[in-house]
C-alpha cells in the first residue's frame, strides 16, 4: 500500500504562455466577481494570485486555498465549455476547444494529483 504524502508541494514553474493563461482567467474571475460582496474572499485570492505570478519568481509558491480554488475554477470552466462546444457550431467549437485544451494541460501538467 502506497503512503500518502502528509505535505503536499504548492510550488509551481509555469512558463510564460502558463502564467498568460492562469493570469488572463484570474483577471476574468475577479472582474465578474468583484462586485458582490459574497464573493470577497474568492476576489482576494484570485488577486494574491496575480500577484504572484507578475512578481517575476522563477518558482511560484501557492497556498494550499489558492491551488484548491483555481484548479476548482479551471475544472468549472471546463465542464462549462463542454456544454459550450455540444451546442456551438464549426468556429466557435475551434475556439472553446482551444481554451479547453489549454485549461486542461494545466490541470494534467501542474495540477493533477
Amino acid at each position: 500500500m502506497a503512503k500518502k504524502a502528509l505535505f503536499k508541494n504548492y510550488t509551481f514553474e509555469f512558463d510564460k504562455n502558463e502564467i498568460k493563461i492562469i493570469s488572463n482567467f484570474c483577471k476574468q474571475a475577479v472582474s465578474q466577481m468583484q462586485d458582490d460582496n459574497k464573493f470577497a474572499g474568492y476576489v482576494n485570492t484570485f488577486n494574491s494570485i496575480l500577484d504572484k505570478l507578475h512578481s517575476g519568481e522563477e518558482k511560484i509558491k501557492f497556498t494550499k486555498q489558492e491551488r484548491q480554488l483555481l484548479v476548482s475554477q479551471l475544472n468549472e470552466n471546463i465542464k462549462f465549455i463542454d456544454g459550450k462546444i455540444a451546442e456551438s457550431w464549426i468556429i466557435k467549437k475551434w475556439f472553446y476547444r482551444s481554451i479547453r485544451t489549454q485549461y486542461q494541460m494545466l490541470i494534467d501538467n501542474h495540477f493533477s494529483d
